[in-house]
């Protein structure tokens, strides 16, 4: 790599935080029955330290700069932090930097609680070696300061990432390369002019500069499974919007279809009309969608980096085809091929009894025709499940389908955030 030692700015590389640091500064004005500016203006509070911001932005005196910070800090410190997003694309860039040895630190004019509170939030937190950022009382939080308070002991090669004059200035007078990106708060003119010496456009390109030719992390397949009405879809969906705020690159997918000819395939197994289907012939029609599937979606997505969630998968034939309609061990033999070697890393079960899965998924939508078998079916195809996460405790992870959203949601997270750094952070390791 270039750098053996990366800091990051927070507000404009590492989160889109805009929204949620313009609307508390609106709302510090209003309190303080001071004109609020246009977004124009709002937007330029976005990286410096808010004290000056107040002052140069909004005319306002020392005094009432300290005033209108407390005020800010009323909303945003209870709802404004949150009104963010990790931009798309610097997950896997720091899963990767970490993987191959980095020293990763944050230094932002943002009160260092803050900071850390936000990284948690992400679920990115235990990727950072040090957080850096001044207490509430530090009106300034002095760029140059914090970088070096940022820096590990010993380096070879140290760069500084930010989105604005601040970032940069601070970097040249702590003896650090600096390195402007275009995606943030700042513009090209204002980073080039500020002396940076190296300018990315795009999280993509930043990934270059930084990695260069070093390996990046692997991909990651997680697939949920369960009775249908036990809840996975809405988990899936959930993770989906938390893993991307979190700055991942997803591929959400279903089975049986996810891509051309398996939604054919889908339309066939799961239509109502085509009640005479034998059981062999439904299985093997799963495993010919799911063949295709892993070709044309699942593998590309993993060998480009991107998390897959999946909506079913071959856990769901073993159940249902070969526990509920009684196939047995034939089921894993002919899919052996479909999958061709791609497993999830990991799988979350969503244990909910199958009466009341089965209640839920019928009062929501109706029967498809694998669902219209006969009520020992589902108990059978339940029984599978859990005999397949007694097999394999390392891979499928059950999680109690019977709590709140919330609390599924919170459990969920945790799970797939452990996954994401235990696959990620160790170290490459080299032949020889």
């Amino acid at each position: 790599m270039n750098y053996d030692a990366i800091i990051f700015d927070l507000d404009g590389t590492i989160t889109e935080s805009a929204p949620g640091i313009m609307k508390s500064a609106a709302y510090a004005l209003e309190k303080m029955n001071k004109p609020v500016p246009g977004e124009d203006v709002l937007r330029k509070f976005v990286g410096p330290p808010l004290h000056k911001s107040f002052m140069d932005f909004c005319s306002l005196s020392d005094d009432e700069a300290a005033e209108a910070v407390g005020k800010y800090r009323e909303r945003h410190t209870v709802v404004g932090w949150k009104e963010a997003n990790v931009y798309t694309g610097i997950l896997p860039m720091l899963l990767s930097l970490k993987k191959n040895g980095a020293y990763i630190a944050l230094a932002s004019s943002k009160p260092q609680p803050l900071c850390v509170k936000t990284l948690e939030y992400f679920g990115i937190l235990p990727l950072f070696d040090k957080v850096v950022g001044p207490d509430y009382q530090n009106k300034s939080g002095e760029k140059e300061f914090l970088i070096r308070n940022a820096l590990p002991e010993k380096y070879q090669n140290a760069c500084m990432v930010g989105d604005r004059k601040f970032d940069i200035e601070g970097a040249k007078k702590a003896g650090v390369t600096a390195v402007g990106v275009g995606y943030g708060y700042g513009s090209r003119e204002e980073l080039t002019l500020s002396g940076c010496d190296a300018y990315c456009e795009t999280v993509e390109d930043l990934s270059s500069l930084l990695l260069e030719n070093a390996p990046r992390a692997k991909g990651l397949f997680i697939t949920f499974e369960g009775s249908d009405g036990c809840g996975k879809s809405t988990q899936l969906n959930l993770l989906k919007d938390y893993l991307i705020s979190s700055g991942a690159r997803l591929t959400v997918t279903r089975e049986p279809g996810g891509c051309e000819i398996s939604e054919r395939i889908r339309s066939l197994v799961l239509d109502v009309k085509a009640m005479g289907m034998t059981d062999a012939c439904e299985a093997l029609l799963f495993a010919a969608a799911r063949s295709q599937h892993v070709n044309d979606v699942i593998k590309p997505a993993l060998e480009k980096g991107n998390i897959v969630l999946c909506d079913r998968y071959v856990d769901s034939s073993i159940a249902y085809q070969g526990g509920g309609r009684g196939l047995g061990d034939w089921v894993r033999v002919i899919n052996e091929k479909a999958v061709d070697g791609c497993m999830p890393d990991l799988t979350l079960l969503f244990d909910l009894n199958a009466e009341e899965a089965l209640r839920r998924r019928t009062s929501a939508t109706g029967a498809d025709r694998i669902e219209s078998a006969e009520s020992g079916f589902m108990t059978d195809v339940y029984n599978a499940f859990m005999a397949l996460a007694t097999e394999e405790p390392n891979r499928i992870k059950i999680i109690d389908a019977n709590g709140k959203i919330e609390q599924i949601e919170s459990r969920v997270r945790q799970m797939v955030t452990e996954k994401i750094l235990t696959l990620s952070i160790a170290p490459e390791k080299t032949e020889g």
